[in-house]
């Protein structure tokens, strides 16, 4: 295992502990001496709906305290309760059903307390689109909550793959466990315009500031509940929730005691086992233990259409470029580049392709993809409304990842420590999160690298140049002999075929090994980051007034310390790139008209060290109308950003052929990549450099991503037993970052023309000449606007029956953009879910149906239309209260249909399992 790294935690805790130390001291000599201690008093009891069926999971918590706990499959629970001050008051709570307050004098063993259904449907609360607790119908944004019930009947392997069953949401798997999230457009296969947090803690790599998923986030074991926020949210969170958030919040080890553990085995050799075991040690001290195993199959991508920039079409005779073929190298015969062989002036101008390596060729017995998780975590009591929380977490997992290439990552994981001391008023929380690579490998690298390979040990003659030789060779001699052009391309591609490296020889197993095993750029494939991330975050309620003003104020500074060894970023082994960034919000919210409208103005600053402050308001309000507020009217307006990634700003890595490189300098100068290709114009450049400006480029250093986003929705019940959550956005993003090739120079400035010609013969060869290929981000001036919308219903016939059904609409404005402008914006324009949820005595059952429209794509990859997909999940749970367990089935993808999400990926196929859950209280 990965060694962990306690001294970057202790680093930040060590300059808080004298004053963190002396409030808990004070906190925890005030507690024992207003406690007398007597022994704590146990009361027991079962929750159960009106007509007598057991709740389980339904909470009971002492009211204004962290102290509760949960029922288990028979409803019934067992807390203890301090009776020294005198009665205390229970508060019983459950998904749709009115929650209700219990006062107790004294301890009770004979509690049976009956819940009725929710007169608005749903009592849920939620606690990230304010930072603070508030019911979901009263939300100023639109919000989704999935419960611990809903997640445990998402029968997806990955479960944010469950979440495209929301309305709004788009989901995007790059491979079984690599799957990226976006709300609102312009989605990605990496979600980092999505900000996923677990507890607060954000689950990014901190040298990509990308989300992987839940590869490595918590097993679905721990999870009570997940909320997703769609549009902008900087103004509470600042940097990078763009278009979201996502909270994963965990079981508190108080409230949900006890061992569990699930086990599921099915299609693609699918094993999946977790754990969890939580224990109250004392009434004040308690333990969590976490653990998940997860391995399969994975996906393999197959798209073998031709890419945009192949020269020629698939089919072709020349050959193609082809999406998931992989060092598919393409030879443009010039007369200055005439090969050995013949003269074959009729192929000049014209490129032929050496055919490439599939996936499944380059991955090779490599395909089992993998996710495990260890966490543990202590909680300790110092008041009833304090509490403090330490753990650590391991997480490392296998899949598959798609941005500028296709990325097997193997071993690829994080440690973090995390320490929190909480109460019902604010929190203070630090935490460190270190990743690393394991020894993950670039598929693009990896096929050019083993085509670049000498035929053998020690010789000088590559691949792909024995391949071109023979090729050129095979094609004159069949002219000559009177063959004609289609039939010459024909037997030169099959000669020049024969040469090539194959999967089966031995040497290709050994080559593959030794590029995977190399990290070194442009010589070896395989990748190497590991950087810290260091946050630490507070923040304050205020009750201002008795008539409803409140205060929320919160701050936050986060630091990276980004390490590649110099393979990622232009850093030493020596010597980190340090980074970082802080800020500070607050939030005002008045109700007015006896608590009937609800206004609320949020705002965040935030600085950089390499751009300028950023300022995120948020202005909102909703009005609440009926007998009980069950008709809920909201409407919103907010700016967010999100700041270039750190390979945004700090890469570079030289591979040889070109060099991948940041921008936060002074921008770069540069010409167009079709100059660089035509000897003629550099020729003519050296008498007249006026000749080159119509190929000039200017890209300014980056800045911040923005957009403005205005909402309105109604949420609430339009008949009894019916709701209703609908909104419509419009919003207008500026400064999109995106990435261009070009020629310049590495520092930035612009090429003469004598650097230019230097630059055109050793490109490929001199990594220490200035004048390269350069891959680097900027961001586009053109302002792009969208606006969509979102309706979903729910009819709550009975516990038995839920049926669900959502539409989403997403429309790129396409007035203001020029012709074949890029936007990135990857979203369907329509996709809606329908589908039906229950309980039926001891059974359970969950079945969806999504259908998502085609559309076009702009990926870093790969660019082009993936076409309309659907997918019917399953679940089936039948629970055995007896024995405290829960036989279950599930299904993703039951017909089988081929369900491309990201252009360039695999086909997401059926995928079957049978399991047990055992809950033991």
């Amino acid at each position: 295992m990965k060694n962990l790294y306690p001294p970057m935690l202790a680093a930040l805790l060590l300059p808080q502990l004298p004053a963190m130390a002396g409030h808990l001291r004070n906190a925890h000599s005030s507690f024992i001496t207003t406690r007398t201690p007597d022994p704590t008093e146990f009361v027991s009891g079962v929750i159960k709906t009106a007509s007598g069926e057991a709740l389980p999971g339904a909470t009971v918590f002492i009211k204004g305290s962290f102290i509760g706990t949960s029922t288990n499959h028979l409803g019934q629970f067992r807390l203890g309760v301090p009776f020294e001050n005198g009665p205390v008051t229970l508060v019983v709570s459950y998904v749709g059903y009115d929650s209700q307050e219990v006062e107790l004098k004294a301890a009770d063993n004979t509690l049976s307390i009956a819940l009725t259904p929710s007169a608005t449907l749903l009592n849920e609360t939620v606690v990230s689109a304010s930072r603070i607790e508030e019911n979901i119908l009263r939300a100023p944004v639109t919000i989704d909550k999935l419960s611990t019930q809903q997640i445990e009947k998402v029968s997806n392997p990955e479960i944010l793959g469950g979440l495209g069953q929301l309305k709004g949401i788009d989901v995007s798997s790059a491979s079984m466990l690599f799957t990226s999230v976006s709300t609102r457009g312009f989605n990605t296969a990496k979600s980092e315009r999505v900000v996923q947090l677990v507890d607060y803690m954000d689950t990014q790599l901190p040298s990509l500031n990308l989300s992987p998923g839940n590869l490595v986030g918590i097993p679905e074991l721990d999870m009570e509940s997940i909320e997703i926020i769609h549009g902008p949210a900087s103004a509470l969170y600042g940097s990078n929730a763009l278009s979201g958030v996502i909270l994963f919040n965990s079981k508190d080890p108080f409230v949900y005691e006890g061992l569990s553990v699930r086990l599921r085995g099915g299609q693609r050799s699918l094993l999946d086992g977790q754990l969890r075991y939580a224990k109250k040690l004392t009434d004040k001290l308690a333990i969590k233990i976490n653990a998940s195993s997860f391995q399969a199959n994975d996906w393999i991508a197959n798209n073998f259409e031709a890419t945009q920039s192949s020269a020629n079409p698939a089919g072709s005779l020349l050959g193609y470029n082809a999406v998931n073929r992989y060092g598919e190298y393409g030879y443009t015969f010039m007369p200055s580049q005439q090969l050995p062989g013949g003269t074959n002036a009729e192929l000049y101008g014209k490129t032929a392709y050496m055919p490439g390596f599939t996936e499944q060729d380059l991955i090779a017995n490599d395909n089992r993809t993998s996710s495990y998780r260890l966490q543990g975590a202590v909680a300790y009591l110092l008041r009833e409304d304090l509490k403090l929380t330490v753990e650590a977490k391991y997480a490392e997992g296998t899949a598959t990842y798609q941005n500028i290439s296709r990325f097997r990552v193997k071993g690829l994981g994080t440690t973090q420590y995390r320490a929190e001391l909480k109460s019902s008023k604010g929190f203070l929380r630090l935490y460190s999160t270190e990743d690393f690579t394991g020894k993950s490998y670039e598929l693009n690298q990896l096929g050019s690298l083993l085509q670049d390979s000498p035929t053998a040990d020690g010789g000088t003659v590559s691949y792909a140049q024995q391949f071109y030789a023979t090729y050129n060779a095979a094609y004159s001699q069949a002219r000559r002999a009177g063959a004609p052009v289609e039939t010459a391309l024909a037997a030169a591609q099959q000669v020049a075929g024969a040469t090539q490296l194959k999967t089966s020889d031995s040497r290709f197993t050994t080559l593959r090994e030794q590029i995977i095993g190399n990290k070194t750029p442009g010589v070896g494939a395989q990748q190497y980051f590991n950087s810290f991330l260091n946050d630490i975050s507070g923040q304050r309620n205020f009750q201002l007034t008795n008539t409803g003003t409140s205060l929320v104020v919160g701050a936050a500074y986060r630091e990276y310390r980004l390490g590649s060894n110099g393979m990622l970023f232009k850093d030493t082994e020596d010597k980190r790139i340090r980074n970082y960034e802080y800020g500070a919000y607050g939030q005002l919210t008045q109700t007015l008209l006896e608590e009937r409208l609800k206004l609320a103005f949020a705002g965040r600053v935030d600085d950089f060290k390499n751009f300028k402050p950023a300022f995120s308001p948020r202005a909102s309000a909703v009005l609440s109308l009926g007998e009980n507020k069950q008709h809920n009217f909201r409407a919103s307006f907010g700016r967010a950003f999100r700041s270039p990634s750190q390979t945004e700003q700090y890469f570079y890595n030289d591979i040889r052929t070109g060099v991948l490189i940041g921008n936060i300098g002074t921008g770069f100068q540069g010409y167009n990549l079709a100059l660089f290709n035509s000897p003629q114009l550099l020729a003519a450049a050296q008498s007249n450099p006026a000749v080159l400006q119509p190929y000039e480029y200017n890209i300014k250093p980056l800045k911040l991503e923005r957009v403005g986003t205005v909402e309105v929705g109604y949420k609430g019940a339009i008949l009894p037993k019916v709701y209703l959550d609908a909104s419509y956005f419009r919003s207008c993003y500026n400064d999109f970052i995106g990435a261009r090739t070009f020629v310049g120079n590495t520092d930035g400035s612009r090429p003469t023309p004598q650097q230019l010609a230097a630059g055109y013969s050793t490109a490929y060869t001199n990594q220490s000449q200035p004048t390269r290929v350069l891959y680097a981000y900027y961001n586009n001036d053109q302002e792009v606007r969208t606006q969509g919308v979102t309706a979903g219903l729910t009819y709550y016939f009975k516990r038995a029956l839920n049926l669900t059904g959502n539409y989403s609409l997403n429309v790129l404005d396409k007035s203001n953009l020029p012709e074949g402008f890029q936007t990135f914006y990857n979203t369907p324009k329509h996709k809606y879910n329908v589908g039906a949820t229950g309980t039926i005595g001891n059974f359970s059952y969950n079945v969806n149906y999504r259908w998502v429209q085609g559309h076009l794509q702009e990926m870093p990859f790969a660019t082009g239309s993936i076409k309309d997909y659907s997918t019917t999940d399953a679940y089936l749970g039948y629970s055995l209260p007896k024995l405290s367990s829960t036989v279950q089935a599930g299904i993703s993808n039951a017909f089988n249909t081929n369900n491309v999400q990201v252009f360039g990926g695999p086909q997401i196929g059926r995928l079957a399992y049978l399991g047990l859950r055992v809950d033991l209280k």
